[in-house]
């Protein structure tokens, strides 16, 4: 039977939470957090569904777990939970994990105002900026990212056919731009692009596979992007992701900005070092950038950029304990 205590501080980053596990969380084996993520899937997925589930977490809800890192060069690696999974890479879970570890004393940076940090997606540089103990921006250089089909068909309930390009950001990402069929975000509901999402994102994994070029264990579908006009005209873009299975994120989502910037960029419609303001469906925002073109494998990439903020809201002792509690494990209401 499993009775495990974990301390977690919480936060949210542009209005998406972060509960950082900063102690409990279970030793884990492999020389990389990709092999790490592997173990972590077989043997301790009990721990995000209690953690990030109701009745201890949410739909929404997201987390972190601090390790070691490989690299004596790096200063930390990072394991990412949410309701959908264990993550390669979180944009808006890191610039969360990065503000409550300079705050909380977590971490401490080989070089101040940067941070080395180890995702099982890749190596992440973190810039932050600090005023006192307070972290009021934190800005990551991502994995490379990539436009990695376009043009495709899917059928939706209620709006019909359906055009979408796939973009990789740290995971992969159906982007559902304005046409014929869907006029924009704008113009719907949350509850209708969760539930659209729950049916496409189906069957766009039952006709397509999407796999990353240099690690297999990256692969399927797993957000859809609906993109829309801005709340604020000086703003570039607006955008809902979907996730896990009923989540729209309340920030303007840190691997979909990436993935999203590959899409423009691939496309034309950005360039190298300008700024891509993006917005959430709650109107907060990200500052995105392409700083460098590359290739993964092969194929056309840029390095992006992303900058935000979080705030560190409160302190959690949480048990699990499977001979108390049926619902130790958590569950979801779909």
């Amino acid at each position: 039977m499993i009775s495990k205590t974990f301390f977690c501080v919480d936060a949210h980053t542009c209005g998406n939470p972060v509960r950082l596990v900063a102690g409990g969380g279970p030793l884990l084996q492999g020389n990389s957090m990709s092999e790490k993520r592997q173990h972590f899937l077989r043997e301790f997925d009990w721990i995000r569904t209690g953690l990030m589930f109701e009745p201890r977490g949410h739909d929404m809800m997201s987390g972190s777990i601090l390790y070691p890192p490989h690299d004596p060069a790096n200063d930390v690696a990072v394991l990412f939970i949410e309701t959908s999974g264990c993550l390669p890479m979180c944009g808006h879970g890191t610039i969360g994990t990065i503000t409550i570890a300079i705050e909380e004393g977590l971490l401490t940076p080989k070089i101040p105002g940067t941070v080395r940090m180890e995702a099982p997606a890749g190596l992440i540089i973190i810039e932050f900026q600090q005023e006192g103990r307070k972290v009021k921006s934190v800005k990551l250089r991502n994995v490379p990212s990539y436009l990695a089909a376009e043009n495709l068909q899917v059928e939706c309930p209620d709006l019909g056919m359906l055009r979408f390009d796939v973009a990789y950001g740290g995971n992969f990402y159906a982007i559902i731009d304005p046409q014929e069929n869907f006029r924009g975000l704008e113009h719907h509901t949350a509850a209708q692009l969760v539930s659209w999402s729950q049916v496409i994102r189906k069957r766009i994994n039952d006709a397509h596979t999407f796999v990353h070029p240099q690690d297999a264990t990256i692969n399927g579908c797993s957000h859809i992007q609906w993109t829309g006009a801005p709340i604020d005209p000086a703003s570039s873009g607006r955008n809902a992701v979907f996730y896990g299975d009923k989540a729209i994120d309340r920030s303007p989502c840190g691997t979909g900005t990436s993935a999203r910037m590959a899409q423009w960029f691939a496309k034309g419609k950005l360039r190298q070092g300008e700024p891509f303001i993006h917005e959430s469906f709650i109107g907060s925002k990200f500052t995105g950038r392409v700083e460098a073109v590359t290739e993964l494998a092969g194929k056309p990439a840029i390095i992006p950029s992303i900058e935000g903020w979080a705030r560190v809201y409160g302190y959690n002792n949480i048990r699990i304990d499977e001979a108390d509690d049926p619902y130790a494990f958590g569950f979801q209401v779909i």
